[in-house]
């Protein structure tokens, strides 16, 4: 099983997809449905990292998906969070999911 981020803030997608996680920007409600839609028949992808601007913009479709995807799907900051930082990122995912980063 493989980590995938789901941003819409292209310098968290950067950084992560530097770190060896690949991910998508996502800046529109149809544009993560059609992330989830793919991310749901990808049987390699287990959990789902979704930055916490995009989840309040569409806190909705997040709480959607996880009730009812077969993912994990955790928050976590992105670069504009008040406790952003490449430190607290990767801790907060060790942390929250058992990862490291």
């Amino acid at each position: 099983m493989r980590m995938y981020l789901l941003s819409s803030d292209e310098d968290t997608l950067t950084g992560f997809r530097l770190a060896g996680v690949e991910g998508k920007l996502a800046q529109s409600e149809s544009e993560l449905r059609s992330a989830f839609e793919a991310l749901e028949k990808d049987e390699t992808v287990g959990i789902v990292l979704v930055t916490r601007t995009l989840s309040a913009n569409y806190r909705s479709v997040i709480l959607e998906k996880k009730k009812s995807a077969r993912l994990l799907i955790t928050e976590i900051p992105d670069m504009k969070s008040p406790d952003a930082g490449i430190d607290s990122i990767t801790s907060y995912v060790r942390d929250a999911v058992g990862i490291q980063v």
